[in-house]
């Protein structure tokens, strides 16, 4: 027989006077697989901790998400102890940002629809992600680098909570790396507005005349290197993957997202959020915070 465990159930709601009745009808839910919840605790607005004690997370995850239906929240179901993580590892494009960078640049090189069908095709997993990537970086061949800046500034924004939960991990000790199958210019650019300590990224090869060449550096950081980085990362913290938080919405994001102690699937892709630990489809990215078990009062702004 298994030995039970408490066990968090959170609720993130970005309609704080829907939350309380939530909380309750899943709370209901749970207790009958858990028995009646060891106590509530509000977090914030819209956000709650429910905590059981149960043998088995899935059974009590099940029951939580069933209660929960297509009500418009999210929910994160875990072991209560190590549920505060000790890294943060975060794909960019669509979320920690609201674009797809290289989508924006066929845009600019007038091949936006054509790219982004491709795009759309990787990020669900129809298609091989590297490859993926060489096809549609030589659509952008010739493209001026001024075009690269234009994107960013004109393109580029940090997703709602993005600032406050890497700067809430960051001051309780946690490592924030920003890891993306997009390209080291935004990167560089995007960690630095978000808080975050380090990046990784692919690299768009330039003519040295103000031009792309249509080509990408090598090796081609894609699904595999993204959780190669996750557990260098740990490694480096004297950590392991279960002291991780890997968050992101693309097929490529599938590995370190199982990998991860607790994987969340940000308004992702089918297939990504069928796997993930958790979903963050309705709150911002402050939830992944309330997950963890952080109050709103310890946030950093």
């Amino acid at each position: 027989m298994r030995a039970a465990m408490l066990i968090a159930v959170t609720l993130v709601s970005p309609d704080p006077a829907s939350a309380a009745d939530l909380a309750r009808h899943v709370g209901q839910a749970v207790a009958a697989v858990a028995g009646p919840a060891r106590r509530t605790e509000a977090l914030g607005p819209g956000a709650l901790d429910l905590v059981f004690e149960a043998e088995a997370v899935g059974d009590v995850r099940l029951a939580a998400r069933e209660a929960l239906g297509e009500a418009a929240a999210d929910l994160c179901v875990q072991p209560w102890e190590g549920r505060r993580k000790r890294l943060l590892v975060a794909d960019m494009d669509s979320t920690i940002i609201g674009c797809e960078c290289l989508d924006e640049l066929a845009d600019f090189a007038g091949v936006k629809a054509e790219v982004s069908a491709i795009t759309e095709r990787a990020m669900r997993g129809e298609i091989g992600f590297e490859g993926a990537l060489r096809e549609r970086v030589a659509m952008l061949k010739g493209l001026p680098l001024a075009a690269l800046e234009r994107c960013y500034a004109e393109r580029v924004r940090l997703n709602p909570g993005a600032r406050t939960m890497v700067a809430t991990m960051a001051a309780h000790g946690a490592r924030c790396v920003l890891v993306s199958g997009g390209f080291t210019f935004f990167t560089s650019r995007v960690a630095q507005a978000a808080g975050f300590h380090d990046q990784r990224a692919n690299v768009l090869i330039d003519d040295g005349a103000g031009g792309l060449t249509g080509e990408v550096g090598h090796p081609i950081l894609g699904r595999e290197a993204k959780l190669s980085a996750l557990n260098e990362e740990a490694a480096g913290l004297g950590a392991s993957a279960a002291e991780a938080i890997a968050i992101g919405d693309g097929a490529n994001d599938l590995a370190m997202i199982n990998a991860a102690g607790l994987g969340v699937a940000y308004r992702a892709k089918p297939l990504v959020a069928a796997e993930a630990d958790a979903r963050i489809d309705h709150a911002d990215l402050t939830a992944l915070l309330y997950f963890q078990g952080f109050r709103a009062e310890q946030f950093s702004r």
